[in-house]
């Protein structure tokens, strides 16, 4: 499990986040949403240890202060919402830098299959600084992958944790993305997602932490916590939750932009 106690974060004299709790399972997906500024990003970042914080977090019930870098690089594989590179890397390369970042080095067949399946085993060797944003953007997926590629590893499950995967992809591979991530669970894995889009979250997840002003407003099932009483007061505005009667699958209608 990833557990993260009563996460305290300031940036500058600014406090983000306000005794913040969180728990992902292994085996499940698990969403993070909220209006913008609500803290989202910032409690990945205190859970990965790139902001100071305080309070715990535990990954797989061991503190993960008292992890080695590369302990928890073995574990557990990060995707930012946007990456940099200065240099004109391949996109085989690229993914590469995964491989060499985990335990799974000698297995080379991983880059190629991790691209494979982000759909781009065709780019490998152009330029990086030559695709579009999302096609970059599914580059970094699949060199995360390649970090943690088996979900799990002596029966120890391994983390994705990913900060808006799909947010500047089309539809079809935004569905493709937040399919890999289901499967990443299904096998056994923990992967915790930062999430813009309410009707993929309630899709694809399996547990929802819904933030708002550096707190959790509601965490449970989407059925549970995608009411409309707790997004229209997370998001400041009227939204109604529906399901069609074909599927029951819960999905979110704006009402109305006026404030709640």
């Amino acid at each position: 499990m990833l557990n993260a106690s009563d996460i305290t974060v300031s940036l500058g004299r600014t406090q983000v986040l306000h005794g913040l709790g969180f728990r992902a399972k292994p085996g499940q997906v698990s969403a993070i949403v909220g209006p913008n500024g609500s803290g989202k990003t910032t409690l990945l970042r205190a859970m990965t240890g790139d902001v100071p914080y305080g309070g715990t977090v535990t990954l797989n019930g061991r503190d993960t202060r008292d992890h080695k870098p590369w302990e928890l690089a073995a574990l557990r594989a990060v995707l930012p919402q946007s990456a940099v590179l200065a240099f004109p890397f391949t996109v085989i390369e690229v993914v590469r830098l995964g491989l060499q970042a985990g335990t799974s080095a000698m297995q080379t067949e991983i880059p190629m299959d991790a691209l494979a399946r982000v759909g781009l085993a065709h780019y490998a060797d152009r330029f990086f600084q030559e695709l579009s944003g999302g096609e970059q953007q599914r580059v970094h997926l699949a060199r995360v992958m390649a970090q943690v590629w088996q979900p799990q590893q002596g029966g120890i499950p391994r983390w994705l944790l990913l900060d808006e995967p799909v947010a500047s992809l089309d539809i079809a591979n935004q569905l493709e993305v937040m399919d890999i991530a289901r499967s990443y669970a299904a096998a056994g894995g923990g992967v915790v997602a930062v999430m813009h889009d309410l009707n993929l979250t309630a899709m694809f997840a399996d547990h929802v932490a819904i933030l708002a002003a550096g707190r959790c407003l509601a965490a449970g099932s989407p059925d549970q916590v995608m009411t409309d009483g707790i997004l229209s007061k997370a998001y400041g505005c009227t939204l109604r939750v529906n399901t069609p009667p074909q599927t029951a699958a819960t999905y979110v209608l704006p009402h109305s932009a006026a404030s709640v």
